[in-house]
Formats: structure tokens, sequence, C-alpha cells
């Protein structure tokens, strides 16, 4: 059911690219908007982790970097019997992670250097196996795809309230297109919205699961959601599209975040009890700091 809604939503979003070339352009901006909407996602669809990735200025890490994170990832891919997805570390204060890639076997997660600095261990590997339940869930494709749909609208809206559309037979009144301008990104952040908290509350659960403590998720999202509001994300700054990608929201304001409320999600953790108990293949250690982002650097 999950699956079609997101189809739906997603195939909203095209239309709504669509009605907005119409709108300033007539039926051959509806036209040529359908080819850029096709075209964009077929594009994605190959190099949705390269655009993330590149716009986060994500470093990647491996085993011999001498990176803790990898090791994490390593046991958390083999608990959920996932292939080994790519590991990347983003410089930024901005405590979260997030996960791309069109199929598990084409994967990439990436943590920040704030949330490693934040962080337990046992935090970093909860939140680390959320992210990987959005991999075992198909979700990161489908969010890297609203994620450029949506920025296309805000770019097409803002080419239209400099350019605006032009009356005549084929084309609406200039008025109504200036409306549409405004109008279209508010639509998109709506149909963005509820595609990705759809998506949070089944990758939480989902992280969980392949960490086996729910607990630990619960913790590493209270103590991040606060800074990740506050602290910049230069990334988002550049395209607030990419705000859906990330574990918390970098928002204040609940009503128009891409996420559901985090006290909604940590409530749904706590529910849910004791878990399968987390492999012993990774050794506990407590406290602050436990992984140093900037080791093997």
């Amino acid at each position: 059911m999950n699956g079609l809604k997101t189809t739906m939503l997603l195939a909203a979003l095209t239309a709504l690219f669509m009605a907005l070339g119409y709108l300033l352009g007539g039926s051959g901006g509806a036209l040529i908007a359908l080819v850029v909407a096709g075209g964009m996602n077929l594009f994605t669809y190959w190099n949705a982790d390269r655009i993330v990735l590149k716009l986060h200025d994500a470093r990647e890490v491996d085993a011999r970097s001498g990176s803790d994170l990898y090791g994490i990832v390593a046991d958390l891919a083999q608990r959920a019997r996932l292939p080994m997805p790519r590991v990347y570390l983003v410089k930024s204060d901005n405590p979260n992670a997030f996960a791309t890639g069109r199929n598990p076997e084409n994967a990439a997660v990436a943590a920040t250097t704030g949330l490693l600095r934040m962080l337990s261990r046992e935090e970093i590997a909860a939140v680390m196996a959320h992210e990987l339940g959005h991999v075992h869930n198909r979700d990161t494709l489908v969010m890297t795809l609203v994620a450029t749909v949506a920025g296309a609208i805000s770019m097409l809206a803002n080419f239209g309230l400099f350019f605006g559309g032009s009356g005549g037979e084929d084309r609406p009144n200039p008025l109504v297109a200036i409306a549409a301008v405004f109008m279209a990104p508010f639509a998109a952040m709506i149909v963005q919205m509820a595609i990705s908290r759809t998506r949070e509350f089944g990758a939480d659960r989902a992280g969980a699961e392949i960490c086996g403590d729910p607990q630990a998720l619960a913790s590493a999202l209270a103590k991040i959601a606060g800074p990740a509001q506050h602290v910049p994300s230069n990334a988002v700054i550049r395209n607030p599209a990419a705000a859906q990608l990330y574990i918390v929201p970098t928002s204040v304001s609940e009503m128009f975040s891409t996420h559901p409320a985090t006290e909604r999600r940590i409530a749904a953790l706590q529910a849910m009890g004791p878990v399968v108990t987390f492999a012993s293949r990774a050794p506990k250690r407590t406290g602050r700091s436990a992984l140093d982002p900037n080791r093997g650097s």
C-alpha cells in the first residue's frame, strides 16, 4: 500500500510540474515540462547517489582508512543481509545522516562529523541502522527522485516569477500564471512531506530491528533533533529539497517539516520494547565522542 501511495504522489509531483509548464508556456510548455520531467527521472535513476553525495561534498571511507564508521556499517549490513553499501563522511557540524542509491546493490550511506562527535557508538550504530532501513525498504531512489522533481518545480517557479506567462489562445491569463508560480512550490512541498513522513516511521522500525536496540535509536533522535534544527546545513541551503533525505529535519516548523514530529518517532520506538540483541560483533562503548571523525584522514 505504501508503494502504491508513493507512486501516486510521485505522479502528482510530475503532473504539477507539467501544469506549471502549461501555465507558463501553454501546451508547448506542458510538453516541454513532460519531456524534462522524464529526462530528470531517468537521469536521477542512474545518478541518484552521485547527485546527493556531490551536493554534500561527501568523502568515501573504507576499511583501510581506519574509519570506525565503516566497521559499524559493515556489521549492520551483514546483520540485515544487505549488500555492503559505500560509506561516506560529510564534514558538517549539523548532526545528521542519510542514505541514497537506486537499489540495495548501488546504495551509499553517509554521516556527518557533527553526528559522530555527539553520539555514543551504540547510538551511531542505531542511526546507521535507520539508514540501512531505508535501503532495505528501497526508499532511497524514491526520496532522491522526489527531491529532484520538487527542486525542479521550485526552479521553474522562480523562472516564471521573473519572466511570467503571457495571455493568448494557447496560454492562460498572466495573473493565473503568476499565482501558480507562488502556489506550485507550496503544493510540491506538501506532496514531498506526505511521501517522506510515511517512510521515516518505516525506516525507524526497520532500523531498530537491524541494530536490535530501539532505545538507542530513540536516544540518538532525542540528542540530535534540536541541534540539527539550529545548526545550518550547507547542502540544504543550496537545495532545500535535500532536507527530506536526513534522519531528522533541519527546519524548526513541524507543520512544514518533511519528517513526522521527533517526539512521535521516539514514542513509537520506546513502545517497541526489547528486540533481538545486537550481535556481539560490535564491541560496546559508551560516552560522547565515541568515534573520531578525523581518524584515518
